[in-house]
């Protein structure tokens, strides 16, 4: 099975940021031009790339999306994009504009018979975020969290055809601890499905721990990139096939 690195961008105010456990107050700035970043990843050969727009996941509406376009457009590599996704005029925005796969994460929760209507309609192209906070989904940005764990969500999605599952643990968002390895293992276990882990990489030891994972298909690697613990291609060396 082959494991894909995800490398991250998170825009918020037009810029590359990273938040600690989602906390819109504490923002490292990383970049003013989410294209360049983009660009560089897709330099270093990365298969896709991971965009957010946490703008658009407080607000409920799409606010980075020129951003997430122009690298869709300009690239050869996939991009899947989350964050402010309401609507099927959203999924559609994305999709026809070159985007490969839409995350829809919140209105799972708040509109689960929608989100269901959108994994049936769109296949493939619908990726599934469960972000979590002390096992519960959390949505709105993780302003908010619900009384549904995150394995009820996976199953129910899972059943319902969902293929890829986003999940993230809060605690390790941003962190640079390492990945809630169990958790991840736990959702794989439960949907059957194919499992991206976010949230806590922090060295090439984490990655080989995830891609030995059974049912984990690939990480979405941020801060550790941004922050020099590895290289874009050092990750994907070190999880390439042999």
């Amino acid at each position: 099975m082959s494991f894909t690195i995800y490398p991250a961008i998170d825009m918020r105010g037009g810029n590359c940021v990273r938040l600690l456990q989602g906390d819109y107050r504490k923002e490292t700035i990383y970049g003013e031009l989410p294209f360049d970043m983009a660009r560089s990843f897709a330099i270093d050969g990365a298969e896709w790339i991971h965009m957010v727009d946490l703008d658009g996941a407080k607000d409920g509406k799409r606010v980075n999306d020129r951003f997430v376009i122009e690298a869709a457009q300009k690239l050869k590599t996939k991009i899947q994009i989350g964050g402010g996704i309401r609507s099927e005029d959203d999924i559609l925005h994305y999709l026809e504009n070159g985007v490969d796969r839409v995350i829809i994460g919140s209105i799972a929760v708040s509109k689960p018979e929608f989100a269901i209507e959108m994994i049936k309609k769109f296949g493939k192209k619908i990726a599934v975020g469960i972000d979590a906070k002390d096992g519960y989904v959390a949505t709105h940005g993780w302003l908010n969290s619900s009384e549904l764990t995150a394995v009820e969500l996976g199953q129910r999605f899972a059943d319902a055809g969902a293929e890829t599952f986003i999940f993230t643990d809060i605690a390790t968002d941003g962190t640079l601890t390492g990945p809630n390895i169990a958790a991840v293992c736990e959702m794989a276990e439960v949907t059957g499905k194919n499992v991206i882990a976010s949230g806590g990489v922090s060295s090439l030891a984490d990655l080989q721990a995830l891609a030995a994972a059974k049912g984990v298909n690939g990480a979405i690697v941020g801060k550790a990139i941004y922050e020099g613990r590895f290289t874009l291609t050092e990750a994907l060396e070190e999880v390439a096939p042999i």
